[in-house]
């Protein structure tokens, strides 16, 4: 157990799922950033994970003016009441039958009040609380009618146990917003269930909330729960189409669809990393007028100094992610494959944890042996940037999914050309956003996921052409120094913090 400041209250509260202080990455990184940039302010971290063996030690020295830490685990903390009969309160679930239909067409507007309070969901009285959920006749009988009205997948068995564990979490939620601390300003980093906490937060206190989103939650997990295998499908394989979505998938999907648009329904502000996300928060039922664009920024006079150490053009091409199906690394094995067939002398190195998915570690590990390219390939862990950015020539990033790297970022400011793959603000900062942005010229190149042909020729362009490696070397430089900076960033982030705690 590790040891954590408490506070009685603080002026911003940042909601965090799987993040910082346990998970080194981006949004890790951004946070640490965010609390270090504003020391007027006392910041209040509250971590949700999943299980607690999910996850090692601290990742983060805390900074001092975090002065107050909690952590929950969703699996883990939930007493289960004991089994008694109960009937349940009619009316309560009558409510709750209306949820089901909000679920259908949600609009935050029109979400019964109720629904927005912790007290709802832990009143034996007048609300449905744990107990009630579990083991009332009326809990039973909507999950029932709902199986009968909506489920096309045969077993009850599954739609029960599916129903019982997708909204279990609620309730622990409900309990830690009626527990936690006060604060001035609420802050979440994604919508989820850290989301609905600051949603629940909101409504209960009258206080702000702020959404920054770092990638777009839902798509993120429905990348999750399309390649899970713990979900079940039992449709006959002779007429399943494998076009359509299992009706359980659908099922996750739509849940995680609904607490986001209850969380875009309760925020003040909904920050952005660019427009296109901006774009499909809006689609997802973000208001628009609520919503704003604030890019991510880095500390550039850090990095600038690494940019005369470098060798011209190093035969070393840097992937710097976790090692989770996420970021595709398999993608990037086999393009340094066909990289080496042309530079037998190619190194690639991974600069990331292994331990949050271990099996798929391993299988990486495995790729590069039968593609014999291991003696070209370093999986190195955790390190500092700026120990590894000297000797790189080309940052690659071959994720299926992304917000606005960091990463990226800091592989400009060091004056290092990126090949990414379309997603997220990646085309955006490689390639440039707007008139004056395109105008710099590539800062390298954008391929489609999945491709490691394009991946590889994208990267010997660089590498075979010193003359283009330095222009996208020069045109890094000037864009992250014209539009990514960590002052600009800081000061949008005032600018929102002052209006809530004002």
């Amino acid at each position: 157990m590790d040891s954590f400041p408490k506070s009685e209250s603080v002026d911003i509260m940042l909601l965090l799922e799987g993040t910082f202080p346990y998970v080194r990455g981006g949004v890790s990184n951004w946070v640490n950033q965010i609390i270090i940039a504003f020391p007027e302010y006392r910041f209040g971290a509250l971590f949700i994970g999943s299980a607690r063996n999910d996850y090692g030690g601290l990742k983060y020295d805390l900074p001092p003016n975090l002065v107050h830490v909690e952590c929950h685990y969703l699996h883990d903390e939930l007493a289960m009441p004991a089994i008694g009969s109960m009937t349940g309160n009619h009316g309560v679930f009558e409510t709750v039958r209306r949820i089901h239909d909000w679920f259908l067409n949600p609009d935050p507007s029109t979400l019964d009040s109720a629904l927005k309070t912790p007290d709802f969901y832990l009143d034996s009285d007048n609300g449905a609380n744990f107990d009630q959920f579990l083991y009332s006749k009326k809990s039973w009988e909507l999950i029932c009618d709902l199986y009968q009205e909506r489920c096309n997948d045969p077993s009850f068995v599954d739609y029960f146990w599916t129903v019982r564990n997708m909204h279990t979490p609620i309730w622990m939620l409900a309990s830690i917003a009626k527990q936690l601390i006060p604060a001035r300003v609420y802050h979440t980093v994604s919508t989820g269930y850290a989301g609905f906490l600051g949603a629940l937060l909101h409504y209960s206190s009258g206080r702000p909330l702020i959404l920054s989103e770092h990638g777009i939650y839902t798509k993120e997990r429905r990348i999750d729960i399309f390649s899970s295998d713990w979900i079940q499908d039992n449709r006959n394989a002779l007429q399943k189409d494998p076009t359509e979505v299992s009706y359980y998938r659908d099922l996750w999907i739509r849940f995680f669809e609904t607490i986001g648009r209850f969380c875009y329904g309760a925020a003040d502000n909904i920050v952005s990393l660019y427009e296109e996300a901006r774009e499909r928060e809006i689609g997802d039922g973000a208001p628009r007028e609520r919503t704003m664009v604030v890019p991510n920024g880095i500390n550039i006079a850090q990095f600038a100094t690494l940019r005369e150490r470098r060798p011209d053009t190093p035969p070393v091409l840097t992937l710097l992610g976790r090692v989770v199906p996420i970021k595709d690394i398999k993608t990037f094995i086999r393009a340094l494959r066909l990289v080496a067939n042309s530079l037998p002398e190619v190194q690639g190195w991974i600069i990331g944890p292994e331990d949050e998915d271990p099996e798929y570690a391993a299988e990486c590990r495995a790729l590069a042996e039968s593609l014999q390219i291991a003696s070209n390939l370093s999986f190195m862990g955790f390190r500092n940037p700026m120990e590894i950015f000297p000797d790189t020539g080309v940052m690659i990033l071959s994720s299926v999914s992304e917000g606005l790297p960091l990463a990226i970022l800091e592989a400009f400011a060091a004056g290092i050309p990126v090949v990414a793959t379309d997603v997220g603000a990646c085309r955006q900062l490689i390639m440039g956003h707007g008139q004056e942005d395109e105008a710099i010229g590539p800062a390298g190149g954008v391929v489609s996921i999945n491709n490691p042909h394009d991946l590889a020729r994208e990267t010997l362009r660089l590498l075979e052409d010193p003359a283009r490696w330095k222009r996208a070397s020069q045109a890094a430089i000037t864009r992250v120094e014209r539009f990514y900076t960590e002052q600009q960033m800081f000061d949008r982030y005032r600018q929102l913090y002052q209006q809530g705690i004002d």
